[in-house]
């Protein structure tokens, strides 16, 4: 765009060169006088071949200003020659003297601002000396044959210099913005792969949290139910009308999970129910550790003034919940579990207490069920920009403590 610019501005000056050289040559023969009108016809042919010729040769209104310029081949013959030709016509018409001024803009633009003001300078002494010596006569003024060239010089300089610099300023502008707009397209594709990645995190989280955990449990009831047929066909059936409930609850959390829409446990139900519905199902889940099965019990408590809060923190606080638990049911063998949901003044808390083994957290390793679920949990609270706090040693059972910011919002 800004190459498109400079080149649209030189060929408009070079345009207007072509026009006022034209209609000067024009001049200069019909005010030539008659016995040598035929000669400055022929010279001012000539003139206008080597102009036309330069102008395919050098191209000028093609070249950007930044570009190198007053090159002695073709730049300079060019110039030259066109020099050469208007001091011979300049001495068959003396209206030949205007045709400085347009030449004196060329030289500008075709040799630069360094050499192109040194052409300038030796056209105008030939202009002054041509008015001075020739033109004036005894009783003439010769303040303006020298004032004229002269000042047509600073107007050629002048408006060269300052056109060129206008199209670098806009040239500089114009890198600029298209800077900016490359930044603007960086940052934009670093935010969108930033979006993507959150996101995959996201679904990671949920569907360890959710899916992944409900067909554990899942898994866990039909293994127990096989175990019983036979010896307890009514506990087996328990278990088989169990699992097929966790399967539904699974088939719409998966639905949930594909439209970004609430948990299924929070439609219609304030944090507090949506934790005892958990609850009870991770209850009724039979607990897997060291090739024994016990029965899980799980509290929920809840202190300080009940409210509603943002949708994304039941979500989240939920999800850890449910993680959180599993991480229990699976991996603690413990026999109790307790869920307290502390609202505090701008902030609730989650904590999850159990009575297991423990663990070592230095040993948790990177991946796998229990490292995920961590790092899951841990993710979440910091998205939302709380804290979590892990405390467990091996034999001791573990407790751990989400808090998140939360505004206060409405009364449930």
């Amino acid at each position: 765009m800004t190459h498109l610019r400079s080149l649209s501005a030189a060929r408009g000056l070079i345009l207007g060169l072509d026009v006022l050289l034209a209609t000067l040559l024009v001049v200069a023969v019909l005010l030539a006088p008659l016995p040598v009108r035929w000669l400055v016809m022929a010279v001012s042919a000539a003139l206008v071949g080597v102009y036309v010729w330069g102008r395919i040769t050098v191209r000028v209104h093609e070249r950007s200003v930044d570009s190198p310029r007053g090159a002695w081949r073709p730049d300079g013959v060019w110039i030259i020659a066109l020099l050469v030709l208007w001091v011979g016509l300049l001495w068959l018409s003396p209206a030949a003297l205007w045709i400085a001024f347009p030449f004196m803009l060329l030289q500008m633009h075709v040799l630069g601002p360094h050499r192109g003001v040194l052409a300038v300078a030796v056209t105008t002494v030939v202009a002054v000396a041509d008015g001075v010596l020739v033109q004036a006569g005894a009783d003439d003024a010769w303040t303006g044959y020298v004032l004229g060239p002269a000042l047509g010089a600073g107007v050629a300089v002048g408006v060269v210099l300052g056109i060129e610099a206008f199209i670098r300023e806009s040239q500089g502008r114009q890198r600029t913005v298209e800077e900016l707009t490359r930044a603007r397209e960086h940052l934009a594709q670093a935010e969108r792969a930033r979006a993507v990645t959150d996101e995959r995190a996201r679904l990671a989280r949920d569907i360890h949290d959710t899916l992944a955990q409900s067909l554990s449990a899942i898994e866990l009831l039909l293994r127990s139910a096989e175990t019983s047929v036979g010896s307890d066909d009514e506990r087996a059936r328990s278990r088989i009308a169990q699992a097929r409930d966790a399967a539904r609850e699974s088939l719409a959390e998966a639905r949930r999970v594909v439209h970004d829409l609430t948990p299924p446990d929070l439609d219609g139900n304030t944090l507090l129910d949506a934790l005892r519905r958990v609850a009870d199902h991770m209850a009724n889940s039979p607990a897997a550790g060291q090739g024994r099965r016990r029965e899980l019990t799980v509290t929920v408590h809840a202190t300080g003034p009940a409210r509603r809060l943002p949708v994304p923190v039941e979500t989240a606080l939920l999800r850890i919940a449910q993680s959180a638990l599993a991480n229990v049911s699976e991996h603690a063998d413990a026999e109790r579990a307790r869920l307290t949901l502390s609202y505090q003044p701008g902030s609730v808390t989650l904590h999850v207490v159990d009575d297991g083994r423990g663990f070592d957290p230095a040993a948790v390793p990177e991946r796998g069920e229990r490292g995920f679920g961590i790092a899951a949990i841990g993710s979440r609270v910091h998205e939302l920009g709380g804290t979590l706090t892990l405390e467990t040693a091996p034999g001791e059972g573990t407790a751990l403590a989400a808090t998140v910011p939360a505004p206060w919002t409405e009364e449930p």
